[in-house]
């Protein structure tokens, strides 16, 4: 399914392949020799997606950006089954596996891996031919690979990195604070936008 979202439809080559039951909504590029598998969601939310040459998104994986933070997929990247990568940059010849997760403002390098349910952070910058172990968190610039046993040294990191900041653009509340009524109020008004798509 194809979507007009905020003025902006699709563009897919005529040598990709997209699933009928796969979403490409707004700014997004799909280059020659794609495939988007049968579930997957690839959704411009402001900024673009860009995807490369021979990119194969598995079945329920989700590929976003956000007005803040666009997406670029390079050629040659495999993004597993319910895999979910927003406004990253992801270089050429990367495996991002089964239920991995690659949030906002981060880079995995050239040919590096992230395994089942890896996560590379916010604002994280992953080297080239690094690879993030099953269950691992990917955190910082240059990023520590760390495992979730390692909850400490994971947030005394993450915790500079601003992750409400990043995604939401809202501070971190202090003590007994709730950040939650404006990220939702933000969302809520964001999401009202897509009321007005169309599809193609």
């Amino acid at each position: 399914m194809l979507i007009k979202h905020l003025g902006k439809s699709p563009t897919v080559s005529s040598e990709a392949y997209v699933a009928p039951t796969a979403t490409i909504c707004g700014d997004v590029t799909i280059g020659d020799g794609s495939r988007i598998l049968h579930g997957a969601a690839i959704v411009a939310e402001g900024g673009s997606v860009t995807i490369g040459r021979e990119v194969i998104v598995l079945e329920n994986a989700v590929v976003r950006s956000t007005a803040r933070w666009s997406t670029q997929i390079g050629d040659n990247v495999l993004i597993g089954p319910n895999a979910h990568v927003a406004g990253a940059t992801v270089e050429e010849q990367v495996f991002v596996a089964t239920g991995a997760a690659i949030f906002h403002g981060s880079t995995l390098g050239a040919r590096s891996e992230v395994r089942i349910h890896g996560v590379v952070h916010v604002n994280s910058r992953l080297a080239s031919d690094a690879t993030v172990p099953i269950g691992w968190i990917a955190v910082g610039d240059p990023a520590e690979i760390l495992p979730p046993s390692e909850h400490d040294r994971i947030w005394s990191i993450q915790q500079t990195l601003n992750f409400p900041q990043t995604v939401y653009g809202v501070e971190r509340p202090g003590a007994g604070g709730s950040r939650m009524p404006e990220v939702t109020r933000r969302l809520s008004e964001l999401y009202a936008t897509f009321a007005e798509d169309r599809e193609l």
